[in-house]
């Protein structure tokens, strides 16, 4: 039994069992990235280093949080706020890093567009890069109703009121989400769970699935050159690393993305320590009151251009504007017609087509923001709500009729 267990225990052991060695060869020192690429490359160990930290201040958080109606708002901004020691801290870090975190992913998000990387065999990667944009909506949302202020309340008596359907007034599914026939303790109970247990789940299943998909047809590059891996990493190993178009994840592509994670850690730091109020909203402090609606109510500002959306039009016609604008993005791989693999700068029409949607998403986002009671900031938000469905509609004529480079 004793030579059982030291032939066990050793490292020849554990290696014949766990194979860790052909692991690290496989997922890291061996796993080629392409030469030409810039710092937009490393926002996905961002986005994964992020997440990390949401989870770890999240359970310092979920320790002292009561998901009670009666108690919650105290738990927050008392409990953990004045008491606990270093409460503050993981509060700020967690609400900073949920903020950030969207802008990571819009960064990312039109890196890809820009890049074509979604086209030619690595539609997989984008539609898994899109379904975490969804879980991490869910997320971001479930989340901002557990300090039970008033936007929380609000915000999601206004989201739950999105499941009735418009005319359909589906008012059953709206009480079976809600617990009730209102926003109630069984409601913040439901938010909790998703948010602390379901999603957090979900979301790491997923960022599994999407690196996944990153193993087969690899990242793309700045110039969207198809590269033959076998025999750039051939020359690679062979020594000549200058003329091989691949360098090896590990050490030499996750030392690039450690830089930028330290300027990233600089500025997500100074916003923990010093502009915290950036990413949570002065309503927020007042406790949830059924019975007070806030002058304005209105979602955290990664939702605000699609809540822009949503607004300029009639019920049923804006909640169908609303959920197609929820899914589009998913389908941009096969909307894009165009048979180059290209940047955006090099591919005519599309070119003009990239730049506008985003102007568009930034626009939106700002008129969100504003009352709907200005009339000349309503007819922008109308406008720039109608040209996001024309340059959708645009998408798959302009890139029909690109000419092959």
């Amino acid at each position: 039994m004793a030579l059982i267990n030291e032939s066990f225990f050793s490292a020849e052991g554990l290696e014949k069992r766990l194979a860790g060695k052909k692991f690290w060869k496989t997922m890291m020192t061996e796993y080629w990235i392409p030469k030409d690429i810039n710092f937009l490359w490393a926002l996905g160990v961002v986005l994964a280093v992020t997440f990390s930290i949401l989870i770890i201040s999240g359970i310092f958080l979920v320790m002292y949080y009561k998901p009670d109606t009666n108690l919650a708002f105290d738990s927050v901004n008392y409990t953990i706020m004045q008491e606990v020691a270093f409460g503050w801290l993981f509060r700020h870090m967690h609400g900073v890093a949920a903020s950030v975190i969207f802008l990571i992913i819009y960064i990312h998000m039109f890196t890809g567009i820009y890049y074509g990387s979604y086209k030619k065999g690595r539609e997989m990667i984008w539609i898994s890069g899109m379904l975490l944009f969804v879980t991490f909506s869910a997320g971001g949302f479930s989340g901002y109703m557990l300090p039970w202020g008033q936007m929380s309340y609000w915000a999601a008596a206004v989201i739950t009121n999105l499941f009735a359907g418009g005319s359909l007034e589906a008012w059953g599914l709206v009480e079976w989400i809600r617990g009730g026939f209102s926003v109630n303790d069984a409601t913040l109970t439901r938010f909790f769970m998703l948010h602390v247990f379901l999603l957090p789940l979900v979301i790491i299943m997923v960022i599994v699935f999407h690196f996944y998909t990153l193993r087969i047809p690899h990242v793309n590059n700045q110039v969207a050159d198809d590269i033959d891996y076998d025999a750039e990493a051939e020359k690679y190993l062979a020594g000549n690393k200058k003329e091989s178009k691949v360098i090896p994840f590990w050490p030499v592509f996750l030392s690039k993305d450690f830089a930028v994670l330290g300027v990233f850690f600089i500025f997500y730091f100074y916003l923990v320590f010093f502009n915290y109020n950036f990413a949570m909203d002065p309503v927020n402090f007042d406790p949830a009151d059924g019975l007070k609606t806030p002058a304005h109510i209105y979602p955290e500002w990664y939702f605000l251009w699609s809540y822009e959306i949503l607004r300029p039009f009639s019920k049923d016609l804006g909640l169908i504007a609303f959920a197609i604008a929820q899914v589009i993005f998913l389908a941009l791989p096969f909307l894009d017609r165009s048979p180059n693999v290209a940047p955006a700068s090099r591919r005519g029409l599309f070119k003009y087509w990239f730049w506008a949607m985003l102007i568009y998403v930034i626009v939106v986002t700002f008129m969100g923001k504003l009352p709907p009671t200005d009339a000349l900031f309503a007819n922008i938000g109308l406008i720039a709500a109608v040209m996001f469905f024309v340059l959708w509609i645009a998408l798959p004529i302009i890139t029909s009729k690109e000419k092959k480079l």
